[in-house]
């Protein structure tokens, strides 16, 4: 019935998330609300993990990509649950260490690191930093020789990929902004100044082809070139790369048109090529890193909202107004995502409406959503957006001035919160008269 197993409807007809009813949720919390169920993100975690211990010999290491939802709650489940975590920025590092995050088990990403960035990596020794050009590489260089120590680092590769996804999240073909490319030589290169530079380890390659991928094939063959291009390094540098990271991407269910294969199959057919061409090829097998992020946070989310306003427009359309909008869920505004949405109060009814979800920002393109299927819907009814655990809170931002909403966690039957609801004051906390 729903896209996330976690959520059921009561004998209310209420919408429940983990078993708790979302309407009490607001109730207690108020709205725009995010609640992340904890069981099924911990489930999730060990789902990846127990993959890689099946598929790799526990040989491997899950990082969990930290841009889908970061805060110290959500750190300290990953630690709890043997997760390591890819890191984009120094406030990502800084909330990783700030619960005493495992460095060892971080991987640093990032397409323009600041000098300070890098410093602060190499200071809270991060176990991986993600090289994606030349002009980092030399930089940190000079600062893990300041710094006395020997940099490790991954190369981030564009292996050429196209992923069938949407262009702004492609990130594996040689138009991206991230990464060395293999088809002009540019990557070679790289690594032949990475081995001879002094401070710099070269541990291992990493590639991401995008995001909510369904195919399991542009994985397989992503695999695939990178397997053969350390293939290439041993054979013509005498060099071989001990870590491979084959990044995340992996599709999750938005709505009943999307069609997620498995995560087992994902890692089983991936696997079988990375085993098969390093045989072939006289390889060790690389210790192997995968970065899933929105397929473990983003099905056990759900946003919560209060209806505000209707506005029918005979034979155009009906607009349904809710209390967000962009400044906590801009991925239609960016990418026209879809979303499944309920009237979480009459969870139990048929959807027998088609609205526009349109959000309280000052902005014609302020939408969650057009042509949705809804239950009838009057104003003071809560919607709840499914799956909106990954790149809603991540991405949220306070335009118009808006505060952003509160973070609840759910678990065996109880909640609370892990992110506080902004205030007024928060708003005006950093200007100056």
């Amino acid at each position: 019935m729903f896209v996330s197993k976690n959520l059921a409807v009561n004998e209310k007809g209420h919408l429940t998330i983990g078993g708790i009813d979302s309407i009490e949720l607001t109730k207690k919390y108020g709205t725009p609300l995010y609640v992340m169920d904890e069981d099924l993100i911990r489930e999730h975690c060990r789902s990846f993990k127990q993959s890689i211990d099946k598929y790799y010999g526990g040989a491997g290491l899950v990082c969990y990509a930290s841009k889908a939802f970061c805060c110290k709650a959500m750190c300290k489940i990953m630690m709890d649950e043997g997760i390591g975590l890819d890191v984009v920025s120094e406030g990502e590092l800084y909330t990783a260490a700030s619960v005493g995050f495992p460095m060892d088990k971080v991987c640093f990403h990032g397409n323009n690191k600041t000098d300070g960035e890098l410093s602060i990596a190499i200071e809270k020794k991060v176990g991986r930093i993600i090289v994606d050009n030349i002009f980092e590489l030399e930089r940190l260089n000079k600062i893990a020789c300041k710094a006395g120590i020997k940099a490790n680092i991954m190369y981030r590769i564009k292996p050429g990929i196209d992923a069938h996804t949407h262009d702004f999240v492609k990130t594996g073909q040689i138009d991206s902004k991230f990464g060395f490319a293999l088809e002009t030589g540019e990557a070679f290169e790289a690594v032949k100044m990475a081995i001879a530079l002094d401070n710099i380890n070269l541990v291992g390659l990493h590639c991401h082809i995008g995001s909510q991928i369904f195919d399991i094939d542009p994985f397989v063959h992503a695999a695939e070139v990178m397997i053969n291009f350390i293939a290439k390094i041993k054979s013509e540098l005498g060099y071989e790369v001990k870590e491979l990271n084959l990044g995340g991407g992996f599709g999750i269910k938005y709505t009943d048109a999307d069609t997620p294969v498995e995560y087992d199959k994902y890692m089983e057919k991936v696997s079988a090529k990375v085993k098969a061409l390093c045989s072939e090829k006289n390889l060790e097998l690389p210790f192997i890193l995968i970065e899933p992020g929105r397929s473990i946070a983003a099905p056990a989310g759900v946003t919560l909202y209060t209806v505000g306003g209707i506005k029918n427009i005979p034979n155009i359309r009906t607009y349904v107004s809710i209390d967000g909008g962009m400044c906590d869920n801009p991925r239609y505004a960016l990418y026209k995502s879809k979303y499944d949405a309920v009237v979480a109060n009459r969870a139990s009814e048929p959807k027998n409406e088609t609205v526009t979800i349109a959000g309280k920002c000052c902005e014609s393109g302020d939408l969650i959503g057009e042509g949705m299927p809804i239950q009838h819907v009057e104003a003071g009814d809560i919607i709840a957006i499914l799956a909106t655990g990954a790149y809603n809170y991540s991405m949220s931002s306070n335009y118009n001035r808006i505060p952003k909403p509160a973070v609840v966690m759910v678990k065996n039957g109880s909640s609370r919160v892990v992110v506080k609801r902004e205030t007024l004051e928060d708003i005006i906390r950093n200007d100056l008269e």
